[in-house]
């Protein structure tokens, strides 16, 4: 929170937030809204019923030409060229020696490939791709668009009340869809993509309108009883229930897939032709084969711990280090995300965090904390 604020870029919304009154926090280059009326309140309002989320400061990216998915299958890991059209998937932006730069979800729209990159990443990640893309390949950064996410198990509900159409035939309804499903919209003539996706754990959509209509339809969303504006506060401390890493805090460029507990972004498929960047030093760890791992911490007492953390051993010698940490409202008990040795990642291994020269006894859990809630389709 340290950046310039007159160096800051403003969102679509901006304004709309502070009209709700919302704290603004300098992230990712944005003035974005941190929390409206507390994050605990926010938090839980979002797992019981409908949150709605901000996140266009996330680059919204379109890859077009023949040989798109081909051609993006050089950085990433994930077997996007099998990928059918409506279908999604998380993979990662690999640099030549296997570090990750980026994580990112990649849509096959059946028109082009449609990805959404994290906010503070987007420029690199766009100069990256245009470096290691054929000239065949189309990249357009969608600045216009904004980017709204609604999580929680009212949702669906809510989304259904709007009275959203398919914009091509034979496409189902937003609230048909299944989690990491897409397709395109129609709402009072205003073009959407609507995917059943997110980042809360929670059941839920992120929803790419233009900007020009991000007010509207926002502003719509909120007038239903189950829908409350929600800030990046609870957003993280939903994402962290959940188990999901933070680019740049729980993963980085000296980060591999299989240490940072990721190793099912790498598709058999791929692994087994091994032509991605990185590849010898990425399956050098696979499967199991990492020296450190992510996993998550329950926290002994009330105090959490923060990112900068250091796991220690029985001399106080670090060995390892916390990422993520924070009180989780679910749970009502601190919890974190750690690299630790690998022979100390096993659930119900015990753990000591030293933060600001105190101890803290730690003990490695399963993750997600928290159960997801994805509306996913049933298996035959």
């Amino acid at each position: 929170m340290s950046e310039n604020t007159q160096n800051l870029k403003q969102l679509p919304l901006g304004d709309w937030h502070r009209g709700l009154g919302a704290r603004m926090v300098p992230f990712a280059g944005y003035e974005m809204p941190v929390q409206y009326e507390g994050v605990m309140a926010e938090h839980i309002w979002t797992r019981t019923e409908a949150g709605l989320f901000d996140v266009s400061h996330m680059g919204q990216l379109q890859l077009i030409g023949e040989g798109a998915a081909d051609a993006l299958e050089r950085i990433t890991p994930g077997n996007l060229s099998a990928l059918a059209p409506g279908k999604i998937r998380y993979t990662l932006l690999l640099a030549e020696d296997g570090g990750i730069l980026d994580d990112l979800m990649v849509t096959n729209t059946g028109h082009h490939l449609y990805l959404v990159v994290n906010g503070a990443t987007k420029h690199d990640d766009i100069a990256y791709m245009r470096a290691q893309l054929p000239e065949s390949i189309t990249l357009n950064h969608l600045e216009d668009a904004a980017l709204l996410a609604l999580q929680g198990p009212k949702a669906a509900a809510a989304l259904a009340r709007l009275g959203i159409d398919p914009a091509e035939p034979d496409w189902p309804l937003p609230t048909d869809l299944y989690f990491m499903e897409a397709g395109s919209f129609l709402w009072r003539g205003i073009p959407l993509g609507i995917s059943r996706s997110g980042y809360t754990g929670e059941d839920g959509f992120e929803i790419s309108v233009p900007a020009e209509y991000a007010e509207t339809l926002a502003a719509a969303l909120v007038e239903l009883d189950e829908v409350h504006p929600i800030g990046l506060g609870a957003r993280d401390s939903l994402r962290l229930e959940a188990g999901l890493p933070l680019y740049g805090h729980d993963v980085t460029a000296e980060t591999l897939p299989v240490e940072a507990n990721l190793s099912f972004a790498l598709s058999k498929v791929r692994r087994e032709e091994g032509n991605f960047a990185g590849a010898a030093r990425v399956l050098a760890q696979y499967p199991d084969k990492a020296g450190r791992k992510r996993v998550g911490l329950f926290v002994d007492g009330r105090q959490p711990v923060r990112e900068g953390a250091v796991v220690i051993d029985a001399d106080g010698k670090t060995i390892g280090k916390v990422t993520s940490g924070g009180f989780s409202p679910t749970l009502q008990r601190p919890i974190a995300m750690a690299y630790v040795p690998i022979n100390l990642s096993e659930s119900g291994t015990a753990i000591t965090i030293e933060q600001r020269g105190k101890k803290i006894a730690c003990t490695v859990a399963d993750m997600p904390f928290v159960q997801h809630h994805y509306y996913r389709k049933s298996k035959p």
